[in-house]
């Protein structure tokens, strides 16, 4: 094998890349960007992976989401908190339900680039490149916007930055007491049409924490109950400004991508001699490998090779993303080629990607069919002895109408009223949390199947 560099990914073919129309202010840009601080640090992408290694081992879930793709224009205070919060009940719901500590990950600070099915888009006669993430190109359908523009990199480091700071402050400053957390999520009870299925969970968590008080435990004493862990990623498509800022850890030696703390590489740049591999195989973050219908058992155990090679757990994530009628074809294979070979990996399940169609003009998912992926996705994992280790979506913290069903029970006629997603869609605040709860009710069955002494170990 070729020794890595963070530049050594430019030697092989690469798909997914844009087509900027001035390689030198391309360069400039870059080269700029090298000399930026980092985004996030070395020592806290080591932390990340310790957590998912418990997780890898049956002591933890990761729960991983945030926006199909950031924007330039949605960019503000009110959209980040929102976001948080939603995230924070999220994660609140599946850890009392799984006993078991929930390793917080957002798509956020980073996930500005998407890959596309083409690399034109037509409207009439006019045929403009295909819109590919803010950091790339605009979404208006006019030549200018949809030019390639290095200048946007730049836009997207300094709002990643701006949305890492108020996320730390967030995390660490009292937004995220778990009182104030669950105090939010009676909200959405209040008014749910499942309320009494939910209540009855909250009810259990309010007990708790009267219980934790009564006995001095309470924010103020406990630092864990006001403070989180909360760590950002993105999916790793734009190599340059991934290699602009991969720096060398001072007190490692080790290589670090520094725009997040955890990067994937997505279902369509997988491709094992491709540059995409190549960039993520040499950097020690924690790696993320959307595994979609097309992987095959051999072809997953050669990226893991080649990924993860001194099977280190908490290295890798397996992020499954199937289609709700397809993961009891493909997942028991994969999941028995990774046994037989021994690998320690995460398995997380992407219920989104796999579940598109379109419904009154808009792409839409339905939530049942969300569900169903999520649900056999669990089923599987029991009747392998596996570990159902997480679940990654694509949310948001605003009341949209994006994604069809849930217990308000969003129609195909009403996806116009408040269809904002600059790419896919995603689950609203109220969806996502419904499919918290339901998902905490798959935790609670796993739970129950497994030996109390490894629940305890976490």
């Amino acid at each position: 094998m070729t020794k890595w560099s963070p530049n050594s990914w430019r030697n092989k073919p690469i798909q997914q890349v844009p087509a900027y129309p001035d390689l030198n202010a391309l360069a400039e840009v870059e080269a700029r960007m090298a000399t930026y601080p980092p985004l996030v640090f070395a020592g806290e992408a080591r932390k990340l992976k310790k957590q998912l290694a418990a997780v890898a081992e049956g002591n933890g879930f990761l729960l991983q989401g945030g926006d199909c793709a950031e924007s330039f224009a949605e960019h503000g205070a009110d959209n980040i908190r929102d976001f948080f919060r939603a995230f924070l009940q999220m994660a609140v719901v599946l850890t009392f339900a799984g006993s078991q500590p929930v390793v917080k990950v957002g798509r956020i600070a980073g996930q500005f680039a998407k890959p596309r099915s083409s690399d034109t888009e037509a409207k009439g006669d006019l045929v403009l490149p295909s819109y590919r993430g803010d950091i790339i190109n605009g979404i208006e359908f006019d030549a200018a916007s949809r030019a390639p523009d290095p200048a946007r990199q730049e836009m997207a480091y300094r709002q990643s930055a701006a949305t890492l700071n108020l996320l730390r402050a967030f995390a660490q400053g009292g937004f995220a007491n778990l009182e104030n957390v669950h105090r939010w999520m009676l909200g959405f009870l209040s008014d749910s049409p499942q309320a009494g299925r939910y209540q009855a969970l909250a009810d259990r968590i309010t007990e708790t924490i009267d219980f934790m008080r009564a006995v001095g435990i309470t924010g103020e004493s406990t630092h864990a109950l006001r403070e989180t862990d909360f760590y950002t990623s993105h999916e790793a498509l734009l190599l340059g400004y991934e290699e602009a800022l991969t720096r060398v850890d001072s007190t490692s030696g080790d290589w670090y991508a520094t725009s997040g703390h955890m990067i994937w590489i997505g279902d369509r740049t997988r491709q094992p001699d491709h540059a995409h591999v190549e960039f993520c195989r040499g950097i020690k973050n924690p790696l993320g490998l959307k595994c979609g219908p097309s992987l095959s058992p051999d072809g997953l155990i050669e990226l893991i090779d080649l990924l993860n090679p001194e099977n280190e757990p908490g290295r890798l994530t397996l992020i499954a993303r199937f289609g709700a009628d397809k993961v009891g074809d493909h997942l028991p294979k994969l999941i028995r080629a990774v046994e037989r070979e021994g690998r320690k990996v995460v398995w997380s399940c992407d219920p989104m990607h796999g579940n598109t169609i379109t419904a009154a003009g808009y792409k839409t998912r339905p939530f049942d069919r969300i569900l169903k992926e999520v649900q056999s996705f669990f089923e599987v994992h029991r009747a392998e002895g596996t570990h159902p280790g997480g679940m990654h979506v694509e949310m948001t913290g605003k009341n949209v109408t994006e994604c069809t069903g849930g217990a308000r029970a969003i129609r195909d006629e009403e996806l116009q009223d408040r269809y904002h997603t600059h790419c896919d869609p995603r689950l609203n605040a109220d969806q996502a949390l419904e499919l918290s709860f339901l998902v905490a009710e798959l935790l609670k069955k796993d739970r129950a199947s497994h030996p109390a002494s490894k629940v305890a170990s976490a």
